[in-house]
C-alpha cells in the first residue's frame, strides 16, 4: 500500500518559532521526502478550534493566517494536498458514525481532556469530550498510514487504531487501516525566552517570550538579546547544562535552526559567553525566518489565492475521501 500522510493543526493565532521547528518544518520534510506514489494531506483542523468558544470574525482571519504561513514555510499546494477541514463534510459525517464505535470508557480515558477541562469537567463542551473521535476520523477518512505524532498525541492515535480495529470487526469487514506513528526526528522542543522551564506559547502574556514568524530582523535580534541566559559560559556537553534551563534552550534553539546536535553547537561555542553567543544566534535566526517572513507577507497581500489553493485543496481531498465514506456507510448498512 502507498504511503499516505495525515496531519492537522488548529488554526489559532501567530504561529512562532517553536511551532516552526517543532511541527511544521517537519510537515515540510515529509513532503519532500515522500515517494512518487505516496501522499501527503495537511489540513486546517477548524472544526477542532471550536470545541472551545472562538470569535467569528478571528477565526475565519485566523485560518487565512495560518494558511499563509503554512505555505510561506515551504509546504506546496501543488505536491501537498493543503485544505480546511470544514470544507469536506465527510470529516464530520465519518465522525458521527464512529461515535457508535468508540466507548465511553476510552473517552474517560483521555488525559488530555482532563488537562484542557481542568476543574470544569461539567462546563466543558461536548466536542471537547469526544475530539478525539473526530481525530479518529481526520486519519481513517483517508485511510492514512502514518500519522506525524508528539508525545501528547500518542494515546489519540492508539484510540484511532482502536476505534479502527472495532469497527472492522464489528463489521466484519477490513474497511480501516491502522496508521503507524511517525516521531518526528529530534523534534525541537522549544521553550519560551523569558522562562526556559515553560514552553514557547502563543498564550504567554509576554511577547518577548517568543519569536513570531512574522518578527523582522530587528526584532528578533532584540528578542535574542534581551532572552534569559546567565552569567557562566557556555561548557562543553550539554550534560552540563542539566541545571541551566535558559542555557539549554538556546543552544537547543540554534541547534534546531543549524540542523545540528547541542553538542555540536557547543563544541564550536564552549567557552564563549552569551554575549558572544546571542549575536550568533540572532543572525542564524534572522538568516532562516526573514524568507519565510517575506513570502508570508506575499500570501498574505492575495487571499483571494489562498482561498483558490485551499478549495482546490478540499475538492482533492473530497473525492480521496469519497469511497471511504461510503464504504462505511454500506458496512453499518446505511
Amino acid at each position: 500500500m502507498a504511503m499516505r500522510i495525515v496531519s492537522g493543526i488548529q488554526p489559532t493565532g501567530n504561529l512562532h518559532l517553536g511551532n516552526y521547528l517543532g511541527a511544521i518544518r517537519n510537515w515540510v520534510r515529509m513532503q519532500d521526502e515522500m515517494p512518487a506514489d505516496g501522499e501527503c494531506l495537511f489540513f486546517l483542523a477548524d472544526l477542532h478550534a471550536i470545541t472551545v468558544h472562538n470569535d467569528p470574525v478571528l477565526l475565519a482571519a485566523n485560518i487565512r493566517e495560518m494558511a499563509a504561513t503554512i505555505i510561506a514555510c515551504g509546504i506546496d499546494p501543488t505536491r501537498a494536498i493543503l485544505f480546511r477541514q470544514a470544507h469536506v463534510p465527510a470529516h464530520t459525517e465519518l465522525c458521527w458514525l464512529l461515535n457508535g464505535t468508540a466507548r465511553i470508557g476510552w473517552l474517560n480515558r483521555m488525559t488530555q481532556f482532563k488537562e484542557k477541562s481542568g476543574k470544569n469537567r461539567e462546563g466543558a463542551s461536548v466536542g471537547l469530550f469526544a475530539y478525539p473521535v473526530l481525530q479518529a476520523a481526520d486519519v481513517l477518512l483517508y485511510q492514512a498510514t502514518h500519522v506525524p505524532v508528539g508525545e501528547d498525541q500518542k494515546q489519540h492515535l492508539e484510540l484511532a487504531r482502536d476505534i479502527a480495529t472495532k469497527f472492522n470487526a464489528d463489521t466484519g469487514s477490513d474497511l480501516f487501516t491502522l496508521p503507524e506513528p511517525i516521531i518526528p526526528p529530534a523534534a525541537a522542543r522549544i521553550m519560551s525566552l523569558r522562562d526556559g522551564t515553560a514552553k514557547m506559547s502563543k498564550s504567554d502574556p509576554s511577547d518577548a517570550s517568543r519569536i513570531a514568524l512574522t518578527d523582522d530582523a530587528d526584532t528578533i535580534a532584540a528578542k535574542i538579546r534581551k532572552a534569559k541566559s546567565d552569567a557562566d559560559a557556555l561548557p562543553a556537553t550539554v550534560a552540563e547544562l542539566a541545571d541551566r534551563p535558559e542555557a539549554r534552550n538556546l543552544v537547543g534553539i540554534y541547534a534546531a535552526l543549524a540542523g545540528v546536535t547541542p553538542d555540536q553547537v557547543l563544541a564550536t561555542h564552549a567557552g564563549k559567553g552569551f554575549g558572544a553567543f546571542k549575536p550568533a544566534l540572532a543572525e542564524l535566526a534572522v538568516e532562516t525566518l526573514s524568507p519565510i517572513r517575506a513570502r508570508l507577507e506575499t500570501f498574505r497581500a492575495d487571499p483571494a489565492e489562498l482561498d483558490r489553493l485551499l478549495a482546490d485543496g478540499a475538492a482533492r481531498a473530497r473525492t480521496l475521501a469519497a469511497p471511504t465514506l461510503a464504504s462505511a456507510y454500506a458496512a453499518l448498512g446505511l
